[in-house]
């Protein structure tokens, strides 16, 4: 059965949308808004929303990246839904393991069961400096620390066994032979244990993670129950999927038990004039000049003189190209695949960046997602919308509704946890 995931970002994945006059830019501090976009999902039986975090803010003349904190918020969510699973990320460069564990702990509590993790390293030197250090960690480092704090908050959930409370009121609430210190002293961590929170219902929240790079695979495949990619064409998420799948099974885990969902933008229309109409209504609102200078740090030329409504002039083969790789390459994608003008290619960084991006009808976007789950490149989708909230409705309304004809998608929700609802 298909993944799918809304991932919940400000007024939506395009970088101009907090621009467009049906975005809800003012509603970005109100709790209502996040629910109405839960519910939504849930009514389109998503498996789950997603929040990412920050800890420094970039630019405050553009739209607020963060606003809510998560776990507040999603604490908030969890009473205004009933079904879908509320995931988020949390930096094991800045929290500590007791502190995570209570938080991720009680937000299952609270859910009944709908709680996820998604582990991260945290990157950049200002939001280091935002929490005493001068500045970030050495890749090495972060996921060391990484790796000893998830053990920790693993054996922190564990530490209550399962009916440890007795809830006796003639003298016992709970056991204590079921409850346990854990008694760490690792290289980044001492925790004696054990957690204040009893155990939740799922035992402990489900494990995502969302790394790239070597060392982020590696920690997905050893701890991660479903996994967040970033793909922009079916062979560069094949590629993806293969290695990693491959990495769970060395571990000695079944791969076949772990999702990959890849980022997904979407524009629907009931015709693709219709769909590329969309997108260029928020592509119009990019500020130019400045979108220009970024694709010039990209690609190393200067594209101030570029004609936006042209094709993109011819750029170098990644072999001939002196820079970092990994942006240029999926500009060469981005390229080759959809044979963007100019400013085409400026709105599709804008919104997902190196994730997939599909234009179409609902039929040809549902054709597109079962195409990246047959060849092996995708279980499901973490799905991006450029503009909040219409983009979500549309999806819902239009596309989830011929998947499920299909039989590729639930029609109803099954299960009671997240873990569950992922199997």
């Amino acid at each position: 059965m298909l993944h799918l995931n809304a991932f919940l970002f400000g007024c939506g994945h395009h970088s101009a949308a907090w621009r467009h006059p049906r975005s809800r830019v003012e509603d970005l501090g109100d709790i209502g808004y996040y629910s109405e976009l839960a519910r939504t999902a849930e009514r389109g039986k998503f498996d789950a929303v997603f929040f990412a975090d920050g800890h420094s803010v970039r630019d405050p003349a553009g739209a607020g990246t963060w606003f809510l904190e998560p776990i507040t918020a999603l604490t908030a969510m969890a009473r205004a839904t009933s079904h879908i699973g509320l995931v988020t990320t949390v930096s094991t460069t800045f929290y500590t393991p007791f502190h995570a564990a209570r938080l991720l702990a009680s937000l299952d509590h609270i859910s009944g069961g709908r709680a996820g993790w998604n582990v991260v390293t945290s990157m950049f030197d200002a939001e280091a400096r935002n929490h005493g250090f001068d500045e970030i960690p050495s890749r090495e480092e972060r996921y060391a620390r990484a790796e000893e704090f998830v053990e920790v908050a693993l054996a922190l959930w564990d530490s209550w066994d399962a009916g440890a409370l007795v809830l006796d009121r003639e003298g016992m609430y709970a056991d204590p032979d079921a409850v346990h210190s854990i008694d760490h002293v690792g290289k980044h961590f001492r925790v004696d244990g054990p957690l204040t929170v009893p155990r939740s219902p799922q035992g402990r929240p489900v494990l995502f993670q969302a790394g790239a790079s070597g060392p982020g695979r590696d920690l997905a495949a050893r701890y991660a129950e479903a996994i967040y990619a970033v793909a922009y064409d079916i062979e560069s998420g094949a590629s993806y999927y293969g290695d990693v799948k491959a990495r769970i099974d060395r571990t000695g885990r079944d791969s076949a038990t772990v999702g990959i969902m890849p980022g997904l933008v979407t524009y629907v229309g009931s015709t693709m004039a219709e769909a590329r109409a969309k997108k260029a209504e928020l592509d119009a609102l990019l500020p130019v000049a400045q979108s220009l200078r970024q694709l010039g740090m990209f690609v190393e030329q200067d594209c101030s003189e570029w004609e936006l409504d042209a094709p993109v002039p011819p750029l170098p083969p990644l072999e001939e190209f002196a820079g970092p790789n990994g942006r240029y390459e999926t500009i060469l994608r981005i390229i080759d695949k959809d044979s963007p003008t100019v400013r085409e290619l400026l709105g599709t960084l804008a919104a997902g960046g190196g994730h997939a991006t599909m234009i179409g009808t609902p039929e040809s976007i549902a054709d597109e997602i079962e195409e990246w789950v047959r060849r092996g490149a995708a279980d499901g989708f973490n799905l991006m919308p450029p503009l909040y909230p219409e983009s979500l409705t549309e999806f819902v309304d239009h596309i989830v509704p011929i998947l499920q004809q299909r039989g590729a998608f639930r029609r109803e929700y099954t299960s009671t946890t997240l873990r569950e609802m992922l199997r």
